[in-house]
Formats: C-alpha cells, sequence, structure tokens
C-alpha cells in the first residue's frame, strides 16, 4: 500500500465555540475527522453544530450521554445512555454512530455484551489538561505518526490549545504523506473489517487490545 492513513478524531463535543474552529481547519486543507460526542452537549444551541459535521463529510459517533465511568451503571442505565446519544445524533444527522469511544476508557465485560459497536480508543497527546502546551500536544501527535494511527483530541470547552495545535498538526500530517480521514475510511483503506462481536478497543488499526 503506497498511502498512509490517519484518523483525527475528537472526544466532548460539540462545543458552540471550539468545534467550529476544529471543522474550519479541517475544512481548510480539505480532511475529514471523527467526532465522538457526549449526548447531553447536543442541545438547541450546537444542533447546527452537529449538522454541519454531518454535511461537511466528517463521521459522527457516540462518547454516551454523560461522560460517566460506565463501568459503575446498572445495565439499564448503560443501555439508556446509549440510546439517548443514538437518539440525539440519529434525529440530526439520519445516521446511526458506527463506533463507541468509552469515556475515560474505562470499559468491562458487560459493556461488550451490552454495547453493539467496536470501542475505540487512539493515542493522545494529554489535550484534556490547560498545562500541556500547544507545542507539547503537537510533539505528541507528529511523534507517535504511524500508517493506521487513530489520534485521540477533544474539542472540549475551552480547549483553545488543541485548535492552535491543529493549525500544525494538520499540514504536517499532510506534508509526510498522510491521509486524513475517518475511522470508517481508516478501516477500509486497510481491508479492516472492525468487530463489535468480539471485547476488543483498537487503538490503531493494527493494534488493539483485548479485555
Amino acid at each position: 500500500m503506497d498511502k498512509k492513513y490517519i484518523a483525527l478524531t475528537f472526544d466532548d463535543g460539540p462545543d458552540a465555540e471550539i468545534t467550529p474552529q476544529v471543522l474550519d481547519i479541517l475544512g481548510q486543507y480539505g480532511v475529514k475527522g471523527s467526532f465522538f460526542l457526549i449526548g447531553e452537549n447536543i442541545t438547541a444551541d450546537t444542533a447546527d453544530i452537529v449538522v454541519r459535521e454531518k454535511n461537511e463529510g466528517h463521521e459522527i459517533n457516540s462518547h454516551s450521554l454523560t461522560h460517566s465511568d460506565m463501568t459503575k451503571f446498572s445495565d439499564e442505565v448503560i443501555l439508556a445512555e446509549m440510546r439517548e446519544t443514538d437518539r440525539r445524533i440519529t434525529e440530526l444527522t439520519g445516521e446511526h454512530p458506527k463506533f463507541f469511544r468509552p469515556p475515560y476508557i474505562a470499559y468491562d465485560a458487560r459493556m461488550f455484551e451490552l454495547i453493539d459497536l467496536p470501542f475505540i480508543c487512539g493515542e493522545g497527546c494529554r489535550d484534556w489538561e490547560p498545562s500541556v502546551s500547544v507545542k507539547e500536544r503537537v510533539d505528541a501527535v507528529l511523534g507517535a505518526a504511524r500508517d493506521g494511527l487513530i489520534v485521540l483530541l477533544h474539542d472540549q470547552e475551552h480547549n483553545q490549545q488543541t485548535v492552535d495545535a491543529l493549525k500544525t498538526i494538520v499540514p504536517e500530517l499532510i506534508g509526510q504523506g498522510y491521509e486524513l480521514c475517518t475511522i470508517s475510511e481508516l478501516f477500509a483503506a486497510h481491508g479492516i473489517t472492525p468487530r463489535a462481536d468480539l471485547p476488543i478497543i483498537y487503538s490503531d488499526v493494527f493494534k488493539t487490545e483485548l479485555y
């Protein structure tokens, strides 16, 4: 395979200020990303952002309803979290989420049994911590770059440092020959079908962890 692929993913949105800036950068370079939405953040004030994500070709996935440690929930609450998030996303996009990222990357055997979506992790740069500088974020992502990588970033409230880091990360990865794509496109490009029927969480298309 001549081409190299990386999927940029964004957790904890939609946010009325940060997410549009992320979309602007992705649009500037004509690349697609995958957004893992918190259901409670999908409101009347952010609905248009979700529609924009869909209309601009990005993939919209589930990050639960309340961003809680779901290993502490009953089966009924886990299912309720997933169904309501799915409902809010589908109502705006017409499509169901294809992937799930567990909050805090906390998961257990029950969650794999109850949630009928492939679990996605990824490699991040601790960009949920305000103390991590823009340069540290850039260096971490570029240092991890490889074919098949899933990059875990956050378009959460007040996370301007990641917006600023993307202004370097995106053109630099493109300059290194990477095609930036959605998670679905990443798996398809490598001829891999992600599994929802096994206790697997994907950090990239080649690197998985079994529960």
